[in-house]
């Protein structure tokens, strides 16, 4: 159903772009790395993909901030903000 196809798309582009960001933050970062992880995580997937990824960290920053310092992995983040299910 759409939905939930809906929602697949969204779960791979949150797991997607929560990859890019970790990588881009590094081990242990502080919130200054994550602060520019999270905006350059979303510029590196393009134009279309890149907006949705805008909306989704303004949606859920404190979120993805806390779990990217906690070092949870993409999956995780993705599912406690209800994008991803388990």
């Amino acid at each position: 159903d759409s939905v939930a196809q809906g929602r697949g798309i969204k779960c791979s582009l949150c797991t997607k772009a929560l990859k890019k960001m970790q990588a881009l933050a590094g081990d242990n970062p502080d919130e200054a790395a994550v602060a520019a992880a999270l905006q350059k995580g979303c510029r590196v997937l393009g134009r279309a993909t890149g907006r949705l990824c805008q909306r989704l960290v303004k949606k859920y920053r404190d979120q993805i901030t806390d779990g990217l310092q906690n070092g949870d992995t993409p999956w995780d983040i993705c599912t406690a903000v209800g994008i991803c299910q388990s």
